[in-house]
């Protein structure tokens, strides 16, 4: 009888730590970011135009203005080339801010965002300037600048 239990407690410890869901991690380097950062709205913009087929992840990280802008290019390729003039068959992105206020307060942002990537064979490295509003509590792109 012993030996039941003991059998009926290992399969039980041995299943209930297999966990099927994934757990939700943060973006940036570390995965600290989160989506109470502006720095992650930043990154997941650009992360929905160079790796989504679609642009309907940019468009819901947008402000009204972003949006119309993007809306008028239609395509991931089109916002590449006219609205950030920046084309990437693979990039990475990386946010480099040093500021350490407290951002749940704040309701602009500005944030610095380096591209590293490649094109045709040649590698590219670029960097943009990105100013985001937060309307209720959701930071949004609201324009993107050359420095």
């Amino acid at each position: 009888m012993l030996k039941k239990i003991i059998f009926i407690l290992i399969f039980t410890v041995h299943f209930s730590g297999c966990d099927e869901s994934p757990s939700k991690q943060g973006g940036g380097k570390f995965g600290m970011l989160n989506s109470a950062n502006p720095e992650y709205a930043a990154i997941e913009f650009f992360e929905h135009i160079y790796r989504d087929k679609g642009l309907e992840g940019a468009i819901k990280l947008s402000s009204p203005k972003m949006k119309r802008l993007i809306r008028s290019y239609h395509t991931n390729k089109g916002v590449q080339n006219h609205l950030l003039n920046m084309r990437f068959d693979k990039v990475s992105i990386s946010s480099k801010t040093r500021s350490a206020g407290r951002k749940e307060f704040a309701k602009k942002a500005q944030i610095s965002l380096f591209f590293e990537g490649e094109l045709n064979g040649d590698i590219l490295k670029d960097i943009r300037t990105v100013k985001l509003v937060k309307t209720d509590n959701i930071w949004t792109v609201d324009e993107v600048s050359l420095n």
